[in-house]
């Protein structure tokens, strides 16, 4: 008996590169190479390696790597603007990094509706596609903010008498490490320097910001403003710390109450401006971070 081969199907060729990735790699190369140099220059050699060489040496990889998949180049190209956007922002590094799921999700969406389109006989319906951009142009004068006023507050029970809690509360803030995984992973700022004292109308205190490879540190100054039993109340009258790119402080309430004779409710509600955009998707993420930072003003109250 005679076998006869099945026939195959054709395989797709593999993607060779081309001129135009190694052009396009030089000149990713070339553009970090200046960046490299003149953040060297300022001091930042260690920002240089970790914001500017990492992000450059992964871009230039993607661009000598050819996809053969409409996906797959969608996303070489995503990822290669992400990356050049971060280097070119450098201190703003976490506002793409925080950004980019949504950056994500919109070429890819973009690109599954028009490969979509394509694929049922309908190009005429790519008209649809600017439609996608509404959702994300909240805040960019031509679609009004929504609910940017917004509050974060955080509750924990501590080991110590209700009596006590004012005299605690009176010594002021100190430094500690952060404990909270996301703003650890993130790299977010958080103070290291800390001053002030005292629960009196009019005492401050002052919140102070290292620099670091996100930018230079600055100050948020706090002020009691009213106070009455179990509660203080405080309003911020100077900030320039590097977070008020991404936020406002509006004003802050401490609160406690007894729960038992050995354990007292201490809450703080923080009011505040969100500065990020669209609000659906930066809302939620703010007041996570927000609820981190309250979280960590608590563990520099020692009240545990």
């Amino acid at each position: 008996m005679i076998q006869v081969d099945e026939p195959t199907a054709p395989t797709a060729p593999t993607p060779q590169r081309t001129t135009a990735h190694w052009t396009l790699a030089g000149l990713i190369t070339l553009f970090g190479l200046v960046l490299f140099i003149a953040v060297v220059r300022q001091g930042r050699a260690d920002s240089a390696v970790l914001f500017v060489a990492l992000p450059v040496l992964l871009a230039a990889a993607l661009a000598l790597t050819p996809r053969r998949t409409a996906h797959g180049k969608v996303f070489a190209a995503t990822t290669m603007a992400l990356l050049l956007a971060a280097v070119a922002l450098h201190e703003g590094a976490i506002c793409v990094i925080l950004a980019a799921p949504l950056v994500y999700a919109v070429a890819h969406g973009t690109t599954a509706l028009i490969r979509a389109l394509q694929d049922a006989n309908r190009a005429y319906a790519i008209v649809a596609v600017p439609l996608l951009l509404l959702p994300g142009m909240e805040g960019s004068g031509i679609a009004p903010r929504l609910d940017p006023e917004q509050r974060v507050e955080v509750t924990r029970v501590v080991e110590v008498p209700v009596d006590r809690v004012a005299e605690l509360l009176a010594a002021g803030p100190r430094p500690t490490a952060v404990r909270s995984a996301p703003l650890r992973l993130l790299g977010v700022p958080t103070p290291g320097q800390v001053s002030g004292d005292g629960l009196d109308p009019g005492d401050r205190w002052m919140f102070g910001y290292h620099g670091s490879a996100h930018g230079p540190g600055g100050h948020l100054l706090a002020e009691v403003e009213d106070v009455a039993p179990g509660r203080v109340g405080f309003r911020f009258v100077e900030d320039s710390s590097i977070t008020a790119r991404w936020f406002t402080w509006q004003h802050a309430e401490l609160t406690w109450r007894a729960i038992d004779p050995g354990h007292t409710e201490v809450t703080v509600r923080v009011d505040y401006t969100r500065g990020l955009d669209p609000s659906w998707y930066f809302g939620p993420i703010q007041q996570v971070l927000l609820g981190a930072g309250v979280g960590h003003l608590l563990d520099m109250l020692a009240l545990e």
